[in-house]
């Protein structure tokens, strides 16, 4: 394991971490406490939790992984020519625990982040985890023509077969980096400022266009619905009004897994899928009151 100390208000350690199959992934940590562990979203990296870094490392231990602090070939952890797959992550995920010897953690998925956590849970369990939280991602990203609209709304899709092929195309060809940025246009809310905005597509182009579109493929075709149920650990689910995921699913998770609370950003409250990008002071506040 290799540590460099990045000078900052947040005192925050860039490390980097070897998994089973010798894939190095990065790792920022800051802060001391309770720990919290969070794993990014589809080609987005450990940076993208700036905000949750810098606001909750006074009072906890706060750890975010390249893609996932684990995800192969997103910011920058190395960038293998294979393991573009949910279940490669959620056993990259295995692997940091363990090297980083966590246990009792918080850890959040956002986005694609929850099905790499519910990967990990139906193959090694809620091993080293005290809680969950799952920020805005549906249990099943692809339509079934047999869905009823009630099943639609409970599931969440986004995508057709036709467009998760037609949109992986379009990512890994050479309209890949536009083909992105249109993307992820509708993820965040009007309001965000411009810079801001092509700070995310910024992190998202660290992960090459044809493996973003191999990782995107195959998470569109993960089905996780019958996991939530098993969840036996305190659980908060988030999700936006004003996100291209239905909050109409977010709540329905919510009632699958025993126990688990429920928060739903309003519009006014900038409930984009990068909610805690757009607002972050609220949900800081969210993830502290759920830690404890």
């Amino acid at each position: 394991m290799q540590t460099s100390n990045k000078p900052g208000a947040s005192a925050i350690n860039k490390t980097s971490v070897s998994v089973s199959d010798g894939t190095r992934l990065n790792v920022l940590q800051a802060g001391s406490g309770k720990t919290l562990v969070l794993i990014p979203g589809w080609s987005q990296t450990a940076e993208q939790f700036k905000f949750q870094i810098e606001g909750l490392a006074d009072r906890y231990r706060v750890i975010a992984v390249d893609m996932h602090r684990h995800h192969r070939g997103h910011g920058d952890s190395d960038k293998p020519g294979h393991g573009y797959r949910i279940q490669r992550l959620a056993k990259d995920v295995h692997d940091v625990l363990a090297a980083l010897e966590l246990k009792d953690v918080t850890i959040l998925g956002h986005s694609m982040g929850c099905s790499v956590l519910w990967c990990h849970h139906d193959l090694f369990g809620p091993q080293r985890i005290a809680r969950y939280v799952f920020c805005d991602q549906a249990s099943f990203l692809t339509t079934d023509p047999a869905w009823t609209p009630q099943q639609v709304a409970d599931y969440g899709p986004i995508f057709t077969p036709e467009s998760v092929t037609a949109t992986a195309a379009a990512l890994a060809g050479p309209d890949g980096v536009p083909t992105t940025a249109g993307f992820l246009k509708a993820m965040v809310t009007a309001s965000m400022p411009a810079d801001q905005f092509q700070w995310i597509v910024d992190l998202n182009l660290k992960m090459p266009r044809r493996a973003a579109a191999d990782l995107l493929y195959n998470h569109c075709h993960q089905d996780w619905r019958d996991v939530l149920p098993r969840i036996a650990v305190p659980t908060l689910f988030i999700g936006g009004k004003a996100s291209l995921v239905p909050h109409s699913c977010v709540a329905w998770e919510a009632t699958q897994v025993p126990g688990a609370q429920l928060s739903i950003f309003s519009e006014s409250e900038l409930g984009s899928h990068f909610m805690f990008v757009e607002n972050p002071g609220k949900f800081n506040s969210l993830l502290a009151g759920f830690m404890g």
